[in-house]
This record gives C-alpha cells, sequence and structure tokens, in this order.
C-alpha cells in the first residue's frame, strides 16, 4: 500500500474515532429533542456514522489531493510514512501549537466576556446544559481531528487552490495574500458551522450570529495559519489544546 493510501486511513480511521468521542457530549447536549425520536437511538447513531465516514472520506481525498497543489499537507504523518525521521520535527511544533492553542482558548472565552456586556449570555451555546469535563474532553478530540480536517484540510485547501489558479508567485506559489484569504474565509465558514448548534439551544439573534461566528473564527484563523506554517498537525493540536480549555478547564474552574 502506497504512503498516500496509508494517509488516508490514518486520517478516516481518525475521523471515526472522533466521531464517536464526541457522541457523549452531544448527547447531553440534545438530550431533551432525543426523547421523542421517531427511530430507536441506535439507528440515528449508526446512521450518523456512516454519513460521517462518507463526509470525512470525501473531504480528506480531496483535501489530499490538492493539497500538495499549493504546498499544504501534513509533515509529520506523511514523512513518517515516507520513511523519514519527523521525531525533531514534531518536538519543534509541540510548543507553538500548545501555546497558540490556550491563547485562542482565553481569547475565545475573554471575547465571550465581552459579547456579555451587550446581553449575550456567556458560553451561550451551552447557557441551559452544562456536559461534564471528561464528556467534553473527549468531544475535544472531534474539534482537533475532524473540525481540522473538514476546514482546515478540505475547505481551506480548496478556497487556497481557486486562489493559487488565478494568481501565484513568479516561482508558481500560492501568493501571501492568497493564503491568507483563504485562511480567513474557511475560518468564517467555521464560525458559521457553529450555528445550527447554537440555534438547537438558544434562539438567534444577530448579535448572537455575530458571536458565534467571531469566537469561531478567531480559532480559526489561529488554526490557519499553523496549517499553512506548520502542517496539519500542528493546527490539530493547536484547535485540540485551545478546545481542552474551553471544553475541560473552564467547565472543571465553573464547578469549583
Amino acid at each position: 500500500m502506497s504512503a498516500d493510501r496509508k494517509l488516508f486511513l490514518i486520517l478516516l480511521i481518525a475521523c471515526i474515532f472522533g466521531t464517536i468521542a464526541v457522541l457523549p457530549y452531544t448527547l447531553t447536549l440534545q438530550g431533551e429533542l432525543l426523547q421523542n425520536l421517531p427511530v430507536p437511538l441506535y439507528v440515528l447513531l449508526a446512521a450518523q456514522l456512516i454519513q460521517a465516514i462518507v463526509l470525512f472520506g470525501v473531504a480528506i481525498f480531496v483535501g489530499l489531493y490538492f493539497a500538495k497543489k499549493v504546498g499544504l499537507g501534513l509533515p509529520i504523518l506523511g514523512g513518517w510514512l515516507e520513511g523519514r525521521v519527523v521525531k525533531s520535527y514534531l518536538k519543534s511544533i509541540l510548543g507553538i501549537s500548545i501555546g497558540l492553542g490556550i491563547l485562542a482558548g482565553i481569547l475565545i472565552i475573554g471575547l465571550d466576556y465581552l459579547f456579555s456586556f451587550a446581553g449575550v449570555p456567556i458560553n451561550v451555546t451551552q447557557a441551559s446544559i452544562n456536559p461534564p469535563a471528561w464528556q467534553g474532553f473527549l468531544a475535544s478530540f472531534y474539534g482537533g481531528i475532524n473540525e481540522e480536517v473538514l476546514l482546515r484540510l478540505f475547505v481551506m485547501t480548496l478556497i487556497a487552490w481557486m486562489i493559487f489558479r488565478i494568481k501565484k508567485t513568479e516561482e508558481g506559489k500560492p501568493t501571501n495574500t492568497g493564503m491568507w484569504l483563504a485562511i480567513i474565509i474557511a475560518a468564517v465558514i467555521f464560525g458559521a458551522g457553529h450555528l445550527p448548534a447554537v440555534m438547537a439551544i438558544t434562539t438567534l439573534t444577530p448579535l448572537v450570529i455575530v458571536r458565534t461566528i467571531i469566537l469561531n473564527a478567531v480559532g480559526g484563523i489561529i488554526f490557519g495559519w499553523l496549517y499553512w506554517k506548520k502542517g496539519l498537525e500542528s493546527a490539530m493540536i493547536s484547535h485540540f489544546s485551545a478546545d481542552i480549555v474551553l471544553h475541560v478547564i473552564l467547565p472543571l474552574i465553573a464547578v469549583i
């Protein structure tokens, strides 16, 4: 089996794990909505898993294909599968990845607090239900793996490639402006993608919409920059670290 196929399978298995890991968290948030299901819960969960396998399978395949064309990718996993020594590079990205992830989490908490002065409840997406920290820990794998595959490897890569087709450097590489546009657009899409979850829990007002997009876009921009400069693994580590701050540390502090 080629290194590319192995990379595809590793990412797909990781996304399946992330999809399963987030279930306790989502079931807690949607507890009331699940009481009157027209089908058994296990049927719904099985359908969601199949849907996830198809969705992430396509996202990984397309993302890996276009990533090579614009100089993006997974230098650690890809290098390891090709037999290169990647331990030193992994060590070199850990600090900045975790540090920027923690910073993203703190920035999101701070901005959330500022929005509270405008009448938006702090942590509005969990205003009435607060999943326990262990569920938040498991859900963090979904953010770090699945959301980065979907929003960075797939969406950001595809946008970067489309811009690259329009304008490139003399060396045939994506321009910095083009990459930043891809990062920002993907980050805004990332923020907008959280609106259905917010809508299921609270009323969507213009301020709630703006708050949801801005708070999530902050992280998306940081993760997008790391994907560009350090590789997808760096963005995954950073996103996971940010979610640990938001879904594990913050809930634990709240109960003290």
